[in-house]
């Protein structure tokens, strides 16, 4: 029997690694088959994109490279992380988690692209038209200034995304998501609160999801 193949999205702080992780958690002490991945992929378009990211690689005269560079790049990894490690366990019967997916392109991209955020989503949408569908995708819903001080608290150097006024219209968009991708299955959490709250939230974001079938 075929698996699952679920996204957890959000913007930077809402909570998308640590709560893929619990998730992870939940479902192999119920004895599911689960693997966590992320996007960027850890294949060899994704180390790529990483280190543009945090800014170890740079375009000519130092800046990031233009959005549609990077939304080509985010679709190349994709591909390259269906086909070599999505597919293969979804296939097998596994559950597949991944801590983003294409609508973190459809997001980051657009709002980078500025007045032409439409027809922009339009285009990197036909970038990922081959990528397998997810059987869910969970959006957690925070606002900006919470994240902020979530990633202060965290301590990292600041990547590329990270500046407040991009995360400010990322917010704006996840929670229009559903219109965007209007053919997938996305339910939104609030991700406010304490960790164990949120995954509370989560958890039952995907038993409703999926209770025609116990898994």
């Amino acid at each position: 029997m075929r698996g699952r193949f679920v996204v957890i999205e959000g913007i930077d702080g809402a909570g998308t690694t640590t709560q893929s992780g619990l998730l992870a958690d939940k479902l192999r002490s119920e004895r599911v088959p689960v693997r966590v991945t992320r996007e960027p992929s850890d294949g060899p378009v994704g180390v790529l994109v990483r280190q543009v990211l945090t800014g170890r690689i740079v375009a000519p005269g130092g800046r990031a490279p233009a959005w549609q560079t990077m939304a080509l790049l985010f679709a190349a990894d994709r591909m390259d992380h269906v086909e070599a490690e999505i597919e293969p366990f979804v296939a097998s019967g596994g559950v597949m988690i991944s801590d983003r997916y294409d609508a973190s392109s459809l997001g980051y991209q657009s709002v980078m692209s500025g007045a032409g955020g439409e027809a922009a989503i339009e285009w990197i949408r036909s970038l990922n038209r081959h990528a397998v569908r997810p059987d869910l995708t969970i959006v957690l819903d925070l606002g900006a200034d919470v994240a902020a001080r979530r990633r202060q608290d965290r301590g990292d150097a600041a990547q590329l995304y990270e500046q407040n006024e991009v995360q400010r219209a990322l917010v704006a968009f996840y929670r229009d998501l559903d219109r965007h991708m209007p053919n997938d299955r996305v339910v939104h959490v609030d991700a406010a609160g304490p960790v164990s709250e949120v995954f509370e939230r989560v958890a039952l974001a995907y038993e409703n999801a999926f209770a025609d079938r116990k898994r």
